[in-house]
């Protein structure tokens, strides 16, 4: 998709943000985030300290259009960068994420790079495959946003 822009984040983002992520169909898909995706304090709290932290390079996802559409982020892990993304379920289908990562790996070339995501995600598979992440490792763990346990996916670029 052309048009996809990544900016650093602002604050009204973050209200967006909040929105994007209640949707309870893509909290499920995504499987791995807050317990209480209605709980705003926790989600300002992470937010905060994701904006604060030197090592996190969080950009927001806009269409051509200006508006915002998702975020894209790397963080350390356990020393290792880590990317993650969300995009609004009402845009997905129109390469979004595709377009995000490609122009966000040009930003953060930090290597390698992991991420992780629900084996049955199968478009996000997708994405990190076709910007050659390969898969290397399979663990099962609580995913609170299906309240259950779920196969997870570790995938890295070299």
């Amino acid at each position: 998709m052309t048009g996809v822009r990544l900016r650093g984040v602002e604050p009204g983002d973050v209200e967006a943000f909040f929105h994007i992520q209640l949707d309870a169909e893509a909290a499920a898909l995504a499987a791995f985030g807050p317990a209480d995706p209605g709980n705003r304090q926790a989600f300002d709290l992470r937010w905060r300290r994701i904006l604060a932290d030197p090592a996190v390079t969080a950009r927001t996802i806009t269409d051509e259009a200006g508006v915002v559409v998702g975020h894209i982020q790397s963080f350390l892990d356990e020393g290792t960068p880590e990317l993650t993304y969300w995009v609004d379920r009402a845009r997905w289908g129109e390469g979004i994420g595709t377009a995000a990562v490609a122009a966000f790996l040009k930003l953060d070339r930090r290597r390698p790079l992991c991420a992780r995501v629900a084996a049955d995600n199968s478009r996000s598979v997708a994405v990190l495959e076709r910007h050659g992440f390969r898969h290397i490792q399979t663990s099962a763990g609580f995913a609170p946003g299906r309240g259950k346990q779920v196969l997870e996916h570790t995938y890295r670029l070299d």
